[in-house]
């Protein structure tokens, strides 16, 4: 094992997936030997190219058959959406596979149909799969689980999420997109239940694990205007207009919430309603009879944020690869994982 060498491909290269790419690259026991992107415009480049660091000899192709005949370890499955046909391919193939795609985190919770999809190709190849990333994963699954072990009786597990999103200069992101500076409207809860598959279905992995099996799982959007005009990165954000949006999961067991994720994104912390907002990181709070809370901040400069973020949702999955390797066949989650430990040299 300390002599091993993991062949990887990346699969896909937006900014996780960039970020992932170059750190498989400069990994001491790793080796890029393949790398499918979605452009034709970026087929054929080289690896190196495509993330700012010099050649690599391995180029891009955005052909799946050309992945499938690599001898390769692990794929980093990193694109938009989930195509199954490819995936499941992957997985015959004899590839291992990691992903950011929150559709393994609870396979309880899968389609059955797909499940069983997944689980024959990896039966096939002798492969695992397995969902990760900072959040959902690393905060509501390898953070939880620890300060859980404390507890000999049960309360509530509530996450939140803070993100301060008024140094990012993407006007169409947050204007147009999030809806920030907008006027204040009924939130839309379609975009509540968005979040609600992958939160949840994290969660009630964990929940499961503790024999407390989650029969329900609801999801609810907030607004909230800011109390001032404000000048952020991105333009003007009038007062009586979105400041802030909150989004909960909440996972219950028997009719009773038992894991909660919050997730606070936020312009200004000046807003009509007390959120208890704070700058960005995570706050995590146990109930039940031994409660702790643990504080999570990032010490990163406001203009350092864009660089930065990118590497909290890529780094994990690449860590995980010897891991995920290393473990039977199936849809693998972190129950059922070792802890995932970084290999520096």
């Amino acid at each position: 094992m300390q002599d091993k060498i993991w062949r990887v491909v990346e699969w896909a290269t937006g900014n996780v997936g960039s970020r992932a790419l170059r750190t498989v690259i400069e990994h001491p026991r790793m080796e890029l030997v393949g790398l499918w992107v979605s452009s034709p415009e970026k087929a054929g480049k080289d690896a190196g190219e495509l993330c700012g660091l010099p050649a690599t000899g391995v180029r891009a192709t955005n052909s799946l058959d050309d992945i499938l005949a690599l001898d390769a370890d692990c794929v980093l499955y990193m694109r938009q959406g989930t195509d199954w046909d490819e995936l499941c391919a992957l997985l015959a193939s004899g590839k291992n596979v990691i992903t950011t795609r929150g559709d393994f985190h609870n396979p309880r919770l899968m389609d059955a149909d797909i499940r069983a999809r997944v689980e024959a190709a990896c039966a096939k190849g002798g492969t695992s799969i397995y969902s990760t990333g900072s959040s959902p994963g690393f905060v509501t699954e390898a953070l939880a689980i620890p300060l859980l072990s404390l507890e000999r009786r049960h309360g509530v597990l509530t996450i939140d999420e803070f993100a301060d999103v008024s140094s990012r200069d993407s006007p169409e992101m947050l204007f147009q997109i999030m809806g920030f500076g907008a006027e204040m409207a009924p939130f839309d809860q379609r975009r509540a239940e968005h979040l609600k598959g992958d939160f949840g279905s994290s969660l009630s992995q964990v929940a499961d694990a503790m024999g407390l099996e989650i029969d329900a799982i609801e999801a609810f959007g907030e607004l909230s205007a800011t109390k001032q005009d404000l000048t952020i990165a991105a333009g003007t954000v009038p007062a009586g207009t979105v400041g802030a949006m909150r989004t909960t999961i909440t996972c219950l067991h028997k009719g009773e919430p038992i894991m909660r994720f919050r997730a606070n994104w936020y312009v200004t912390t000046d807003i009509e309603h007390d959120w208890d907002l704070r700058e960005s990181g995570w706050r995590v709070t146990t109930g039940g009879d031994t409660p702790v809370r643990m504080d999570i901040m990032f010490p990163v400069a406001p203009e350092d944020y864009a660089a930065f973020t990118p590497g909290l949702t890529a780094h994990r999955p690449v860590n995980a690869i010897p891991a995920v390797c290393a473990a039977a066949p199936g849809i693998r989650t972190t129950v059922d994982l070792p802890q995932i430990i970084p290999i520096f040299a």
